[in-house]
């Protein structure tokens, strides 16, 4: 037995879920994703990596803006949805839409609720240093993140990990967890636990003025600062008038004034202890280890970095 789902999402984040369903046998009735936008140097219409996937697979895809007009709300009704799976759609859906599956809509949810409800959960775990994230199966509702969880699948977050990085588990875990949800949405009826009233905190879309790196604050959270917002949009300082992006930085003792380069190797005095430099790009130029940055910049001990 299968079940008849519409699936609804728009990154590359979101691809694992749709081919883990398919490949599990379910009737992907429809894909819903957000409309092709302009994208690249030459801005041409892009699709969405969950667009092109769905095509390759034969599904028909749908883009509404939104769901205001009530022919999106009845084309999406008369589908006779069992359930519809909701992964980085980036759409808050209304109440008719979410009513309208047999069980309901549900989603993947990169954090461990209530921490990090919201639209940039990984960003914001790995900006806070967190030691521990992970995905959750959650039965939607109206408000932001709130409704109950099904399932949780976590992994760590060292030291050593971007977002990137985590973005990457994250998404496998949430494919593999999603069908073990609808196994149990099959089988029926399901167990939801309602989240926690305490520990709520929201995810905030990263804004442009976060990306500049504040040398004032401990090593610590500068390392934690450059690897949450690596690979994109990437941290950065200036040096002789050239912004520099930052994508991998680790914490190590140091003193001296914020933003004083210690020695040759990058390493960075902080508000409190220092941080090393080891992954930046110059703007127009690829990702570039240590090494090969400094043998173009050069920028050694005793330079201040604004």
């Amino acid at each position: 037995m299968s079940l008849r789902l519409a699936f609804m999402g728009s990154p590359a984040f979101s691809v694992p879920t749709l081919e883990a369903i398919l490949r599990a046998g379910h009737d992907v009735a429809r894909v819903y994703s957000q409309p092709p936008r302009p994208a690249g140097r030459g801005k041409q219409l892009t699709r969405t990596a969950v667009h092109e996937a769905a095509e390759r697979h034969g599904i028909e895809v749908r883009t509404p803006l939104n769901f205001k007009a009530a022919a999106d709300r009845e084309a999406f009704a008369a589908l006779g949805l069992d359930t519809a799976i909701v992964v980085a759609y980036g759409l808050l859906l209304p109440k008719a839409i979410l009513d309208a599956p047999r069980l309901g809509c549900f989603n993947i949810h990169g954090s461990i609720l209530p921490r990090w409800r919201g639209a940039a959960p990984i960003h914001r775990a790995v900006m806070a240093g967190d030691k521990i994230t992970g995905v959750q199966v959650m039965k939607m509702d109206v408000g932001l993140d709130t409704g109950p969880v099904m399932l949780t699948a976590t992994t760590p977050i060292s030291d050593d990990d971007t977002t990137g990085d985590v973005h990457d588990r994250l998404s496998q875990l949430g494919a593999g967890l999603m069908v073990e949800g609808l196994a149990l949405l099959e089988a029926g009826p399901v167990k939801l636990q309602r989240q926690a009233e305490e520990g709520v905190t929201l995810a905030a879309k990263v804004s442009p003025a976060e990306a500049r790196i504040d040398w004032t604050k401990s090593g610590a959270d500068v390392a934690a600062h450059i690897r949450g917002l690596s690979p994109f949009p990437g941290a950065w300082f200036e040096a002789e008038g050239q912004r520099i992006k930052v994508l991998h930085a680790k914490a190590e003792p140091g003193s001296g004034e914020p933003g004083h380069v210690l020695d040759e190797a990058l390493l960075v005095a902080c508000g409190s202890g220092a941080v090393r430099l080891t992954r930046l790009q110059r703007a127009g130029k690829g990702q570039m280890t240590l090494e090969e940055f400094q043998r173009g910049a050069r920028i050694g001990g005793g330079r201040i970095l604004t």
